[in-house]
Parts: structure tokens; C-alpha cells; sequence
């Protein structure tokens, strides 16, 4: 399936994004571990949340989580330490994703996990016991899923854990999200240095929990304000806070620079709001570290190569493991655009203004990666049009994106 889209005149709307879904996945496996607990408010609608739902629920002997990676990684801890034997898969691509550093370390702990397909790969068959816990030391580089899957696991260890990560931290905003929603539950958790974390053998408590939305699909709005030649467009999104534990909540400061405006607000209904808008001021050059906000990267890479605005992009090695190599998928789709990028040493994406002849009618391809749909989507705010292959991807994390853009004036052909 294809869509083509088409911007509107005038862009404007209120959105209720969906719920966070690092959020909802994190506080779905602390539920399941507080035993008898109220379940979360306002889970995500998410793909990765609805199969972490039904493998917490249902309880099968075989969990496939299909292309959830944080499911895949949250469960491997989960299950370690609950009884029973499972077989937890997923899609192909999910088989070519590495696991055999959270496996190692869950091994380390006691568990027993096997590869029932390549080493260092899933399929894994986990048999759940009970283990001492104590040290563990790993790089701090690795994924931020596989350290939030062995701390949330940490207090129901007979010694706790305690992690120490060496060199850089990556995502670490990931890594204190899931400390803070382990203290809202009652945990003893938390740094004790800059690379030290200590989670004290303990229970969680259960009790009412309301997510809030979720930042990282508020993005491409901040990217539709910034691409969009309405000079009055405005656009409202309910449900963000600005005390977020979200580390994708650095949209606000990143996309300042680009020409967007955040105003906080308390609507009607007493919900905590923001409103966006231009602010008529752009900088005319953008240089990052996404190292503690990979997931922004695509969003960014295509706004800055759209508007005109030479970026310099590092910490960004995480993206070769995503759904797809987000840097190459980047590379690919926006050349077809006209736009020329490079890569450094795995880690770095930039361009400089280098442009090439741009396909005529392109048609962008999302490799089963729904971050590649919704940064390319705004596209059409500039050329025009744009074309979309496979756009279902989005309902990894924001199923009704397409409708939410139809609603603020977008025009949207299956073809």
C-alpha cells in the first residue's frame, strides 16, 4: 500500500497524541511484578504495547512480540525471574537484532535462558527461578532497554542488583526514566554515582498510575510548525506535562531553534496543554548529540535537510540496531529528495548542503520502521506532495497518525 499526501492551506488542530509508550511498557512489567495492583491509566494504543498486554495477560507457552523490541528485551528479564518455560520470538528483522549482552548478564544472575536459533540472536526459550542478584558490570554504550530490563527486575532479586556501566551512557534519559517509575512504585533505586546505579532488595507497591503522553510522537508535530508555510499555523497538544520524565521532552529546546514556539497552558478541562507555533526565528545551522535522544534523529535529519539548515548529527551508533539502519534508511530516502547526507565512523550524520537532482515523483520507503513514515510524512509541507510505501508501520507506536493528519487539514490518497 501506498499513500500520497498532500498539505493543507492552513494548518491548525488540537491532537491527543497517544499515551507514552516507554512509559506504558515500562509500567506494564512493574505492574505485572507488584502482583496484585491496579493496572495503568491510559496505556498506549501502541503495537509494542498491545503485545506486551497479551504476553502479561495471557500468559502463552509461545510469546511472539513480532517487531517490539522493547517487549523483547523487558519480557527476556521478566520471564527470567517468573516461573514457567517460554518461547519468546518475534518478526525476522526481530531475529537479526542483537540480545546476547542482556542475555549474558541475565546468565550471570542465575538464569536460564537458551537460543533456540543462532547464538547471541532470539528465538530464546527462558525458564523462570529465583536468583541472588548482585554485581554486574556492562558498557554503557549498549541499548538502555537491556539496563531498564535488569533494573526493574532488581528488587525482586534476594541481593538486588547493582550495575556498574563503563564509558559512555547512552540514552541514560531512558535509563532515569525507569528509575523514576521503579521509586513511584516503591522501589529503592537509584544512582550512586555518574556510573553506578544500586537497587535494594525490596517489593513494589502497587498502586494508581497515569501515563502521560507521549513526546516523541509530539515531534513531528513541532516538525509539521517548522515546515509548514503557514505562517499561522498552530497546532494544540493536550496531555504533555512540562516536568516529563520523557527524555524526548528536549523537542522543546531542540525545535526552538528551528522556528518553533512552546506555550504551556491549562485548558478547560484542567488538562495540562501546549500550544505551538512559529516563532520566526531559525538557526541557520544545527549541530547534536543524540546520544541521549536517538529516537529524535530521523525527525531532525529530515527537518533540517527540508528547511534548507546544514546539521551536524553525532552519538547517533544505536541507529544501525533500530527496525532498520535508521542512518542508511536516512542516507537512501532523502537523496531521493535531492538532499546529499553523510556518514562518519557509524556514530556521526551530517549535511553540508549538497544537493542532487531529486526523483520527480518520489515514493519513500519506511522499512518496517514507523519513525521513517511519520519524519517523512511533513515532507509533503514542502514539496508538495510525498508518497509513502507501506505506511501501516506507524501503528508500531502511533496508530492514528494518518488520521490525526487528516484531521489537521492533511489530504491523504491510497494508492
Amino acid at each position: 500500500m501506498q499513500f500520497l499526501l498532500t498539505p493543507p492551506a492552513r494548518l491548525q488542530g488540537t491532537i491527543h497524541l497517544p499515551a507514552s509508550k516507554s512509559i506504558s511498557n515500562r509500567a506494564l512489567i512493574i505492574h505485572a511484578l507488584c502482583g496484585e495492583a491496579p493496572p495503568p491509566q491510559n496505556l498506549s494504543d501502541c503495537d509494542d504495547t498491545f503485545v506486551m498486554e497479551r504476553a502479561l495477560n495471557q500468559d502463552p507457552d509461545i510469546i511472539d512480540i513480532k517487531a517490539a523490541g522493547t517487549a523483547m528485551r523487558f519480557l527476556t528479564a521478566y520471564r527470567a525471574v517468573t516461573p514457567g518455560t517460554r518461547l519468546l520470538t518475534g518478526t525476522e528483522r526481530m531475529k537479526q537484532r542483537p540480545i546476547g549482552v542482556l542475555v549474558d548478564a541475565l546468565r550471570t544472575l542465575g538464569a536460564h535462558i537458551e537460543y533456540a536459533g543462532e547464538e547471541g540472536f532470539p528465538p530464546l526459550r527462558i525458564t523462570g527461578g529465583n536468583y541472588q542478584g548482585g554485581r554486574l558490570s556492562l558498557p554503557g554504550h549498549i541499548s538502555s532497554q537491556y539496563i531498564s530490563a535488569l533494573l526493574m527486575i532488581g528488587p525482586i532479586l534476594t541481593d538486588g542488583l547493582h550495575l556498574q556501566l563503563t564509558g559512555r551512557i547512552i540514552s541514560r534519559p531512558y535509563i532515569d526514566l525507569t528509575l523514576q517509575l521503579m521509586q513511584e512504585f516503591g522501589a529503592k533505586a537509584d544512582w550512586t554515582d555518574d556510573h553506578c546505579i544500586r537497587v535494594f532488595p525490596s517489593s513494589y507497591t502497587p498502586r494508581p498510575f497515569y501515563i502521560e503522553n507521549d513526546w516523541s510522537a509530539a515531534s513531528y508535530w513541532y516538525q509539521m510548525i517548522a515546515l509548514s508555510k503557514d505562517e499561522q499555523a498552530e497546532v494544540v497538544l493536550p496531555g504533555l506535562f512540562p516536568a516529563s520524565y520523557q527524555g524526548d521532552s528536549a523537542v522543546q529546546t531542540l525545535f526552538a531553534g528551528l522556528g518553533v514556539k512552546t506555550e504551556f497552558f491549562t485548558d478547560e478541562k484542567g488538562q495540562e496543554s501546549l500550544r505551538l507555533k512559529k516563532s520566526g526565528t531559525c538557526n541557520k545551522r544545527l549541530e547534536y548529540d543524540f546520544i541521549s535522544q536517538p529516537d529524535l534523529a530521523q525527525t531532525f535529519a529530515v527537518t533540517c535537510a527540508m528547511a534548507g539548515i546544514p546539521f551536524r548529527f553525532s552519538g547517533l551508533q544505536s541507529l544501525k540496531i533500530k527496525e532498520t539502519d535508521r542512518m542508511t534508511a536516512l542516507i537512501n530516502e532523502l537523496r531521493k529528495l535531492g538532499y546529499v547526507l553523510g556518514e562518519v565512523e557509524d556514530n556521526i550524520l551530517f549535511w553540508d548542503g549538497e544537493r542532487c537532482m531529486p526523483q520527480e515523483h518520489p515514493s519513500i520507503d519506511t522499512y518496517e520502521d514507523h519513525r521513517m513514515a511519520m519524519a517523512f510524512a511533513p515532507c509533503c509541507l514542502t514539496t508538495g506532495e510525498i508518497r509513502i510505501n507501506d505506511p501501516h508501520v506507524v501503528s508500531k507506536s502511533y496508530p492514528r497518525y494518518w488520521e490525526h493528519l487528516q484531521q489537521a487539514g492533511f489530504k491523504l490518497t491510497r494508492q
